[in-house]
């Protein structure tokens, strides 16, 4: 999707004009992935613009640099705090936030002891990643070839930028062969996540969602949708997924800070129910609590103002 432009990107501290907040072509991350990164939505509501979980953002963010050993040079207030004047200095109702911490100019080689951390962080206006259809038409799904890091490859409990390759890899092979999205499996085989959201499957009226053991990153939206499916009534469980669950399933749906919710209309070619009333009820009620209309989850709003 291409990014439209907004006025001004925080850059270690300071809010800078966009077309000028520029990094070195010898910048260490650019070379070797070492990097760390958020994506995280601003919402529109009666009160303005508010962040959805925003501190919760922020901390995984620092988590994902102390997996990494890097050393994060601002608090997690600094940094709520520049995503908030960050946004505000948009002028929009609403955006997508991208937080990112990187290793700049100034050293070469595989040793980032010396390297010194930039941070910057960036908005811009950003549809459903999966499409604004996504509840109701739902998406086609494919196993990817490419596996999920192992825990000992690549922390997948990071969101690490060079991690991402994996699931670039993933995502580009699934739309090259006439599908939406990807799936991943761990090493061991077991469902892992997609290439940028958490899955939900529903068996027996149950909700299933992968653990981390299998290679799924710890999702701030999976948290926001788990307390919502069992405050609606629904038993959830963190649990190991088969692929030929996902074949058998009464309902599939993924979601993610780029993608909020949606429903999954096949996996390699079986269909799956779409859209299911657990997707439905699910998805409705998330969509009013991140614009602050539901009262029970105010308090994952963070105003800018």
């Amino acid at each position: 999707m291409p990014i439209t432009t907004t006025p001004k990107i925080w850059m270690n501290g300071k809010l800078v004009d966009w077309d000028k907040a520029q990094v070195h072509v010898l910048t260490h991350t650019l070379h070797y992935g070492t990097g760390v990164f958020e994506g995280i939505r601003a919402y529109e509501t009666d009160k303005g613009p508010a962040v959805f979980r925003l501190t919760e953002h922020m901390q995984r963010f620092i988590n994902s640099a102390k997996i990494l050993a890097m050393p994060m040079p601002y608090t997690l207030e600094e940094l709520v705090q520049g995503v908030k004047d960050t946004v505000a200095s948009t002028g929009l109702p609403a955006c997508y936030v991208r937080p990112i911490a990187y290793y700049g100019y100034g050293e070469m080689g595989l040793n980032t002891t010396p390297c010194k951390t930039d941070v910057a962080i960036a908005c811009w206006p950003w549809g459903a990643y999966l499409g604004d259809d996504a509840v109701e038409k739902g998406v086609r799904m494919k196993i990817s070839s490419w596996t999920r890091h192992d825990h000992n490859t690549m922390p997948p409990a990071a969101k690490t930028v060079g991690n991402y390759v994996n699931s670039s890899l993933a995502k580009v092979e699934a739309l090259k062969a006439g599908y939406d999205e990807a799936i991943m499996l761990a090493p061991n085989g077991l469902v892992a996540e997609c290439t940028g959201e958490n899955l939900f499957v529903v068996r027996n009226g149950v909700i299933l969602t992968p653990p981390t053991s299998a290679g799924a990153l710890e999702g701030i939206t999976q948290n926001s949708v788990t307390r919502i499916a069992r405050d609606l009534g629904y038993e959830v469980r963190v649990d190991n997924i088969a692929r030929s669950d996902l074949y058998i399933a009464e309902e599939i749906f993924a979601c993610g800070t780029a993608a909020e919710v949606g429903s999954v209309s096949s996996v390699d070619d079986r269909p799956v129910p779409c859209p299911g009333p657990i997707t439905r009820a699910i998805a409705s009620t998330y969509a009013k609590a991140v614009r602050g209309q539901d009262p029970r989850y105010v308090d994952w709003l963070e105003y800018t103002k």
